[in-house]
């Protein structure tokens, strides 16, 4: 249970300041004209891509130009533009030189008239198919596996959710604040998604930080006889930070983009991704406690203690650098 806590913050503290940047590299191939394509490859610095690594476009495909390169965020961004004399429907697009690659790469095509299509490709498939008319189906099951991969290497989000059930006890006393989280991330993450509403990117992503942080405090303050508000009404804490982490999943879903024709089924299926995850962190953490609890009660309390000084720590820090960064 250490080792595995401890992994899990040095996998934090090193991964860049802004944990709700997309994960996965991200391909977008985009048609301007009846020949003329961009494409604009972003390759994530930690995520297992070498050299060697390329992109595959449709044959008939060429480049016009010299490609442009930007290095930010842990990430190399390369756009160039090509002339397509060949159709691109019913060819293959995708990556040479996956093998070695840790992360999967989300695939936007966009040609003129017709609808975007939202592929994704894996080391064990790393071309896919053009399709003439982008399914409701492709574009479900890629924003679905894109949630999950969201709440599992969202470090920060994954932090919050593991501190609630450290906090707190019971099933249903979970439940019921991670059921708060939830539907109050979803309301954010809609309506920011779709231009209702809207925060600025970097406040926001501080105070995610300080969420933690507040959740690590009342971990440590906590005393058997004293209930403390986080434990009276934990739905209503939960409720109020998941507004503010909603807005961290609209700022990863906005860089991922959303094809225009399908933008309910991309948001459910994203929004879905995130609850599979979420479920899968709530279970794992209440698992690891019980075998731990059954191994020996006496130990517990120290090993939520390290963890949550860990916790807190982690926090303080994301605060700091994304604040005065």
């Amino acid at each position: 249970m250490i080792r595995l806590i401890c992994l899990l913050i040095l996998l934090a503290i090193g991964s860049p300041a802004r944990a709700d940047e997309l994960r996965p590299g991200y391909m977008e191939f985009t048609q301007k004209s009846a020949t003329q394509w961009v494409l604009v490859w972003k390759v994530p610095m930690q995520g297992g891509f070498t050299p060697s690594t390329a992109p595959y476009l449709p044959k008939g495909c060429e480049p016009t130009g010299q490609a442009q390169r930007d290095i930010a965020n842990a990430a190399v961004t390369t756009r160039t533009t090509y002339r397509c004399s060949r159709e691109v429907a019913g060819q293959r697009i995708g990556l040479d030189g996956m093998e070695t690659a840790q992360s999967d790469v989300l695939v936007r095509v966009a040609p003129l008239g017709r609808p975007v299509q939202a592929l994704r490709l894996t080391p064990a498939e790393p071309r896919v198919l053009i399709q003439g008319k982008a399914s409701g189906w492709q574009v479900a099951r890629t924003y679905f596996l894109t949630g999950i991969d969201h709440i599992l290497f969202g470090y920060d989000h994954l932090l919050f959710v593991v501190s609630l059930v450290l906090l707190l006890s019971g099933f249903w006393t979970i439940a019921k604040a991670v059921t708060a989280f939830t539907v109050a991330h979803s309301l954010t993450l809609v309506g920011t998604t779709l231009g209702w509403i809207g925060l600025p990117q970097q406040p926001v992503e501080s105070i995610i930080a300080l969420s933690i942080l507040f959740l690590a405090v009342e971990i440590i303050k906590r005393k058997p006889g004293k209930i403390r508000l986080s434990e009276r009404v934990p739905w209503v804490v939960a409720f109020g930070f998941g507004l503010l982490h909603g807005f961290g999943f609209a700022g990863a879903l906005k860089e991922i983009g959303l094809p225009e024709q399908d933008i309910s089924v991309a948001l459910f299926t994203f929004n879905i991704g995130v609850e599979v995850g979420q479920i899968m962190i709530v279970a794992l953490t209440m698992l690891l406690l019980t075998i731990l609890r059954r191994i020996s009660e006496a130990l517990l309390p120290p090993v939520v203690k390290v963890a949550t000084y860990a916790i807190g720590i982690t926090a303080s820090y994301w605060f700091i650098e994304r604040t005065f960064s």
